[in-house]
């Protein structure tokens, strides 16, 4: 059985709605993980989504911020959902894939959404990059999102960290800007190590070949200048990276009319 899961910051779900449908026919992910959803779970589109395939829906969604969603063709075994840092923002939920999906042995599925961070690298000034740092840690210290000795888990979203040399098209230029600074960087691969978690993206493509899956909206004409970072991350148990085949970053979405500055990522599993 073939399992196909994506992961994708919408950037306002609703706006954006159109799009979402143009990628599903397309690709017919069978779970589709959204972040940024900028919806409260009242007004979101459950109508529309239906109506592509999408029966089951787990929401944690607010209005004008935030907000997570993992939208399945097969039924949930169970759903959960958690704060992080005090706060109430809609950052974070998770599912189980079991027997109504198919599944002999049940997958759990945590889609997170980590805070951005601002612009100004320097917790002093910022209180939106101590709040990242402060997230970052608790992912790390959090056993709700780490593998815990389930064999089959994933850890997927927008991670808003990118960790690598050859996630960012200059690490040089950007170790000084929000995203790429060896703070963050430090505080999620701690997270990543201490929840047992393989970054399956670069299992699958090592370095030195460049990973992108956000590119800015400043820029004028992002595919000449191509100037991007690897955001979104799919992070495995290590018992389930024998099971993934493929993971594709469909850039083309960047380039469609009034898109998200983040594109889909797409894990093919054979389970």
């Amino acid at each position: 059985m073939k399992l196909k899961i994506t992961t994708w910051n919408v950037n306002s779900v609703r706006f954006r709605i159109d799009l979402v449908a143009k990628f599903i026919k397309a690709a017919r992910p069978d779970v589709l993980c959204l972040q940024e959803t900028k919806c409260p779970d009242d007004k979101f589109p459950l109508k529309r989504f239906k109506r592509l395939g999408y029966e089951h829906a787990a929401m944690n969604g607010q209005k004008g911020y935030h907000g997570v969603v993992v939208l399945s063709r097969f039924p949930f075994e169970s759903t959960s959902k958690r704060g992080f840092c005090g706060l109430t923002d809609s950052r974070h939920i998770s599912v189980v894939l079991g027997e109504q999906a198919g599944l002999k042995d049940p997958i759990v599925v945590h889609n997170l959404y980590v805070p951005a961070g601002g612009d100004i690298p320097n917790p002093d000034v910022n209180p939106k990059f101590k709040h990242k740092l402060s997230f970052l840690d608790e992912m790390r210290d959090c056993e709700e999102v780490h593998v815990n000795g389930n064999a089959r888990s994933i850890l997927l979203g927008d991670l808003n960290v990118a960790p690598r040399e050859h996630d960012v098209w200059s690490h040089k230029q950007l170790l000084d800007i929000v995203s790429h600074t060896p703070i963050e960087t430090e505080k999620l691969n701690a997270a990543q190590k201490a929840g047992g978690w393989v970054d399956a993206m670069r299992e699958l493509v090592p370095e030195p070949t460049k990973l992108y899956t956000w590119w800015s909206y400043r820029s004028p004409d992002w595919k000449a200048a191509d100037k991007g970072r690897r955001l979104d991350h799919m992070w495995l148990a290590p018992a389930l990276m024998d099971r993934v085949s493929d993971i594709k970053i469909s850039k083309e979405a960047r380039g469609w009319a009034q898109p998200s500055d983040h594109v889909p990522v797409t894990a093919t599993f054979e389970v």
